[in-house]
């Protein structure tokens, strides 16, 4: 083989790999560009260390401190949009929202136990918005009502 031609077909060698490399970065590029819009705002729920207890019985009160953050920076929903469902508990009080830091809030409940037949008690929160909103739960254990 003439050595023109070893060289002329190396070169095709490297600029072939440059150019499947260049794909498989755009490729996984796009796929990462794909799960960015997935991310929903985030909701972490906090129980007070005084609130805590392995189970819970009826009339039991539990501190709660929620904190959303908005993975998007600016949402088009308000923080005051979050909902609330509850289920073997309900919110006895609730501090106004309050920004801890761009992007962040944090509100604080007072949750008392009103039980269920399961004894399973839970406390979730929902964001809808256009950008996937957001979701959070709690739950508890609780004493089963007969």
């Amino acid at each position: 083989m003439q050595p023109y031609r070893m060289l002329r077909i190396c070169n095709a060698v490297i600029i072939y790999r440059r150019i499947y490399m260049k794909k498989v970065i755009v490729l996984v590029m796009f796929m990462v560009g794909l799960l960015v819009p997935a991310l929903a705002c985030e909701i972490e729920f906090e129980v007070s260390e005084k609130s805590q207890k392995e189970v819970y019985n009826v009339g039991d009160e539990i501190i709660v401190t929620v904190q959303v953050s908005f993975t998007h920076r600016v949402c088009s929903e308000g923080i005051d949009l979050t909902k609330f469902d509850a289920d073997g508990v309900k919110v006895a009080q609730a501090t106004k929202w309050r920004e801890i830091k761009p992007g962040v809030w944090e509100r604080k409940l007072k949750l008392e136990v009103i039980g269920n037949h399961s004894g399973d008690l839970s406390l979730t929160a929902t964001r809808t918005c256009d950008k996937e909103g957001g979701f959070g739960s709690l739950e508890f254990k609780g004493v089963a009502l007969d």
